[in-house]
């Protein structure tokens, strides 16, 4: 192999580490976004379970035009 094929091949290489990182870092990023909005989601369905009303209640509200 002759110099130059064998220097691309290394710049080649070194970008391909660097998108990998950096698709590494996006998908921690987002991992932690999920499990944020998981742990919101558990909250808020607790806080439904606590106050039943406030769902029930407008399930068994008949129309007005009755």
């Amino acid at each position: 192999m002759d110099e130059s094929r064998i220097a691309e091949l290394e710049i080649r290489y070194m970008q391909q580490q660097e998108t990998l990182q950096e698709l590494s870092d996006v998908l921690y990023e987002q991992q932690r976004v999920i499990e944020a909005l998981r742990v919101e989601l558990e909250l808020l369905k607790k806080r439904l379970e606590a106050e039943p009303g406030l769902v029930d209640a407008r399930q068994q509200e008949r129309p007005p035009h009755y």
